[in-house]
């Protein structure tokens, strides 16, 4: 039987954290599992906490925040697990839904990655998987989500995608072993979606399982810093252009993003909303083409 190790990296979400461990004692998989907890230099008493209340959770303490590329893969090679779970503080497993994960990739060998149906606090459906970013999906803010019907073994219903969400994403440690980590050049967003890149053009199946539902609560650890993290999201696009598009792309994606946050700067300078004008400029400023090698 195949054997699971869940990673969760938390900062600063120690409450959410716990709940989130406690759903996993409530509904384990049933199968050998283990748990690790990376956490990114929290000071909220996560590591105590833990500690405390879960003895028999790996713990792995930084001195810094890694980010989450980093700190999960330190998890990845502590921990022995046949498949890897990287799971987020923020979320409540479900019900059957790591069992299910588990047994979706049991069943499927070509597939290296399924991702959770994740849902929203109050039950609502939460978008958890997209088609690869283009060039017009990002000026124009939409993406295709174009999904195609996998055929299972057991009748399941499943979806062949691009990329899943890394809030509740299980990968084979044969697939990471031949794609490679995830890239720790991302501090935090597109890491999924270059690890999904990276899994297809290998030739692994990307999946979407609907009858695993995670609820997640969403964007806990980045509340604090809004206009930061979105600055963050925009560093991560251009990389993942710059990586699989070319340069040509990404500075071309950058020079659209600064005309149109210039364009928004002057408006708001225009009616006085100071906030909002340094808000765009730091943007502004996060849109650097990085050099990937």
């Amino acid at each position: 039987m195949n054997t699971l190790s869940i990673i969760i990296v938390n900062w600063n979400t120690r409450d959410i954290l716990l709940d989130c461990l406690e759903s996993i004692a409530a509904h384990p998989p049933l199968r050998p599992y283990d748990i690790w907890v990376v956490d990114n230099a929290s000071s909220d008493g996560s590591v105590a906490a833990v500690r405390a209340r879960y003895p028999h959770v790996q713990l792995i303490e930084n001195t810094a925040n890694r980010g989450f590329a980093a700190a999960n893969n330190q998890a990845i090679h502590a921990c022995r697990g046949d498949y890897l779970l990287l799971l987020n503080s923020d979320t409540i497993v479900c019900e059957g839904a790591l069992e299910r994960l588990a047994l979706f990739l049991d069943a499927h060998p070509r597939a290296g990655i399924a991702g959770a149906y994740l849902l929203n606090a109050d039950g609502t459906l939460q978008p958890s998987w997209a088609a690869f970013p283009s060039f017009w999906s990002e000026l124009l803010g939409r993406n295709m989500r174009v999904r195609r019907p996998y055929r299972t073994v057991d009748g399941s219903t499943a979806y062949a995608v691009d990329w899943v969400g890394g809030a509740a994403l299980l990968i084979r440690r044969t697939t990471v072993e031949q794609i490679g980590d995830l890239d720790e050049g991302y501090f935090m967003y597109s890491e999924e979606t270059d690890w999904c890149f990276r899994a297809r053009q290998a030739g692994w199946d990307v999946c979407y399982v609907p009858d695993a539902p995670i609820i997640h609560l969403g964007g806990q650890s980045s509340k604090k810093a809004s206009i930061r993290m979105k600055a963050e999201l925009y560093r991560s696009k251009l990389r993942f252009y710059a990586k699989h598009y070319g340069r040509f792309q990404a500075y071309a994606l950058s020079t659209a993003l600064r005309i149109a946050f210039y364009g928004k700067a002057v408006i708001e300078r225009i009616k006085g909303r100071v906030d909002s004008y340094h808000d765009l400029h730091i943007l502004m400023q996060a849109l650097s083409v990085p050099t990937v090698r």
